[in-house]
């Protein structure tokens, strides 16, 4: 998921759901207290969760942990094989055969790649004169930059080069031409700078942010990636905190001694296929009454790493196959369609929005599952629900914060007003309080499926974990996912898809008025913020416009909420709306009276 970020802050908090009263943005919910309103999604939920097995995702995740899955290679052909087999176990019947009308269906979309699939084989790392390698892909298999090159059977021995922080300067001065240079770089860019720019032979470089804990996980390494060069057909290697300390150590030795340069020798082998083919899967649950209506799942196959993103394609077939043995079962019955899209990580969402705009056009929600399967006990992250945009990713204050993944300031031009942030946020609390699962939120910051469903003006949501010590390392394995997380996530974002995809006229009430208490929680805690800003000397004009905002921000989420009944909105849920809207801007109201 998500290209290395730049670092941002995080810090998180436990919250009760007695909090939700003043705090409905950050959670961790406990058992609702006697006399609220029942759940209208408690029923769905609980079929879901009898029928959903993590153990089932977790094998799912470690047939993918086997591979480093990029586009067009083995190990993601076999990955998405793998879940058309488990589909069909499932009962989906490939679109080529299907019965007009057939409810459980699926398919597989091969497109062109432009270029060769690549696959990593094997790589060493070594000091020549001693015994033990410094990397080896049998431990480290995130060390070799995706697009790198092979080297001849015997692989490459040439001087080692220090050139500090990477910088021209720095570059130039170590006359890098026919070397092997190492820097505090990443190896995207030194591989630009020292082997296409200045003639090295390849590169080794070292970016870890401090999240990851580079000294305390000392043989960790983020993958990375180098263009394709087919004229020096060069290599570049990522560096773990421990590699980088000992080929340093050994420069450090050469200069003491005014002996000999240090010399490497890197052996790597890689498979390129060509032409190669870029696959994915599409299942779907045919709705019943409003079939061109749908909620689109998304998980992406690619990259090397358990939870990112074995774990959200894992979820995904549990909850493709849990969804299937409902409808065998007579249990429930979509009245929409439900997608289930495996492939790339944005394009495969991409195409599926902007393919065909008759099929776009029903597409009513998305929802992305990307490192869903965390144990956090081991990784040191939490369950998120990244939001659409709304004022808190304007101004991020009180419990709100931003992960570590990093986001910037939006603009009110950016928001996306609608029910699916609090809403999805319920349902993940009705899940918690089964068991004391974690739940909490962060604005929004881009950077996987979701952000398609947005830019195609789509209500779209990301579950992930955040902070995790092993994003993007090859310390991101099968021990790191927990089947109990895959199951309070996978039941989560079933229960919820469900719940949209069967609505009544009684189900549209409760969740207006679900959503009104959610509205009315978020101007108290927002109003309290402001006092508390203004009492420190806080501008008056910016805290009546943060109330404002949010204000406009809820109305016009309680006003999405028409057009979720199949077949219209009824006057009962269009008098319910305008209800909810009045109490929004009368609570508003009051609270910028009370101003100091």
């Amino acid at each position: 998921m998500r290209l290395t970020p730049p670092i941002a802050r995080r810090s998180i908090l436990p919250w009760s759901l007695a909090a939700l009263a003043t705090v409905p943005m950050l959670l961790h919910a406990q058992t609702p207290t006697r006399g609220a309103a029942p759940s209208p999604g408690e029923r769905l939920r609980a079929m879901v969760a009898e029928r959903y097995a993590g153990d089932s995702a977790f094998a799912t995740v470690a047939f993918l942990d086997q591979f480093v899955r990029w586009p067009g290679n083995r190990g993601f052909d076999a990955s998405i094989d793998h879940i058309a087999a488990r589909l069909e176990a499932a009962g989906y019947v490939p679109e080529s055969r299907a019965a007009a009308g057939a409810r459980l269906t699926y398919r597989v979309e091969r497109y062109p790649m432009a270029a060769p699939a690549w696959e990593p084989l094997s790589a060493t790392l070594s000091i020549v004169g001693e015994d033990s390698p410094v990397l080896d892909f049998a431990t480290n298999r995130n060390m070799l930059a995706t697009n790198s090159f092979g080297t001849p059977a015997g692989g490459i021995t040439a001087e080692l080069v220090d050139a500090g922080g990477g910088t021209a300067a720095e570059l130039d001065a170590a006359n890098v031409r026919g070397k092997v240079v190492m820097a505090d770089v990443g190896v995207s860019r030194l591989f630009t700078e020292a082997v296409v720019r200045r003639g090295a032979v390849g590169v080794l470089g070292y970016a870890l942010p401090a999240y990851l804990q580079p000294e305390r996980n000392r043989t960790s390494i983020q993958f990375g990636g180098v263009a394709r060069d087919t004229s020096a057909r060069a290599w570049g290697i990522a560096l773990s905190f421990a590699a980088r300390e000992r080929l340093r150590r050994a420069l450090a030795g050469a200069t003491a001694r005014g002996g000999a340069p240090v010399r490497v020798q890197v052996r790597a082998d890689v498979r390129w296929t060509s032409p190669a083919v870029e696959r994915a899967v599409i299942a779907e649950v045919r709705g019943a009454r409003s079939p061109e209506e749908r909620f689109v799942f998304s998980a992406h196959v690619q990259e090397p790493g358990a939870n990112d993103n074995a774990s959200g394609v894992g979820a995904q077939v549990e909850m493709a196959r849990v969804a299937a043995a409902l409808v065998r079962d007579g249990a429930v019955s979509p009245d929409r369609t439900l997608t289930f899209l495996w492939g790339l990580e944005i394009r495969s969402t991409e195409r599926y929005l902007t393919q065909d705009t008759v099929r776009a056009a029903g597409v009513q929600w998305g929802l992305s599952l990307d490192m869903v399967g965390e144990d956090t006990e081991k990784t040191g992250g939490t369950f998120l629900i990244e939001k659409m945009p709304d004022p808190s990713a304007i101004w991020t204050r009180g419990e709100e914060k931003h992960s570590e993944w990093g986001g910037r300031p939006l603009t009110k031009a950016e928001m996306t007003p609608h029910y699916f942030n609090d809403f999805v946020l319920h349902r993940a609390l009705e899940q918690a309080a089964t068991n004391g699962w974690v739940v909490r939120t962060n604005p929004f910051e881009g950077g996987s499926d979701h952000t398609p469903f947005l830019r195609a003006k789509k209500p779209g949501l990301l579950f992930w974990h955040f902070t995790d010590q092993f994003y993007h390392t090859d310390g991101d394995r099968i021990d790191k996912v927990s089947p109990a997380e895959l199951r309070n996530v996978g039941i989560t974002a079933l229960a919820s898809a469900l719940l949209l995809t069967t609505a009544t006229t009684p189900t549209a009430l409760a969740l207006v008025g679900e959503l009104e208490r959610a509205a009315l929680a978020r101007i108290e805690t927002e109003r309290r913020l402001s006092a508390a800003a203004l009492r420190a000397g806080g501008d008056r004009a910016l805290e009546r416009d943060i109330l404002e905002t949010w204000r406009s921000w809820y109305d016009e989420a309680l006003g999405s909420y028409a057009g979720l009944e199949i077949g219209g909105t009824s006057g009962e849920v269009q008098r319910a709306i305008a209800g909810a809207r009045q109490s929004l801007r009368e609570a508003t109201d009051q609270a910028l009276r009370s101003l100091p």
